[in-house]
């Protein structure tokens, strides 16, 4: 919720320099399949870390990604994060790679890893970070079953 301050303006935003940090969010969807294996272990090892996720033709999550900016808001446009622009960098950065593809085969982002949803947000984390220009990037969220998310902040 927004704080209002008395202005010259009518509801003018508290200015970047009068308010505290912010954190605005965009979430966005893509589908992928994946297999929890790890090609160091034997199969009946894989089997007993990774269970039915270790299925040697993989399955597949509907995922939700909720990307996290923190910042001041900007007196010019009343925003900490244009999020037009965000969810442009998100899209072309992430999901068009990551939608509808197999996480293990086909994401470079991702290669040489185990695609489980902790390794997923730190890739997205890394992908991200340097292409989020305004604010800076909080909070990278992965939703991958109605009761399984992992939300990853950086190696702060």
């Amino acid at each position: 919720m927004a704080t209002y301050r008395k202005s010259s303006k009518p509801f003018d935003l508290l200015n970047s320099s009068t308010n505290s940090m912010v954190l605005v969010s965009r979430r966005e969807t893509f589908s992928a399949s994946h297999r929890l294996y790890n090609p160091t272990l034997s199969d009946a090892q894989n089997a007993a870390i990774y269970d039915k996720c270790a299925n040697p033709n993989g399955h597949g999550h509907n995922y939700e990604l909720e990307v996290v900016v923190a910042g001041p808001v900007q007196e010019a446009t009343g925003y900490v994060v244009d999020l037009k622009k965000l969810k442009s960098i998100i899209r072309r950065e992430v999901v068009d790679k990551l939608d509808h593809k197999h996480l293990n085969h086909d994401v470079d982002f991702l290669r040489g890893q185990i695609p489980t949803a902790e390794n997923i947000a730190r890739a997205i984390w890394n992908v991200l970070e340097t292409r989020i220009t305004e604010g800076r990037l909080y909070a990278v969220r992965l939703r991958e079953t109605e009761n399984n998310v992992v939300e990853y902040r950086g190696d702060r």
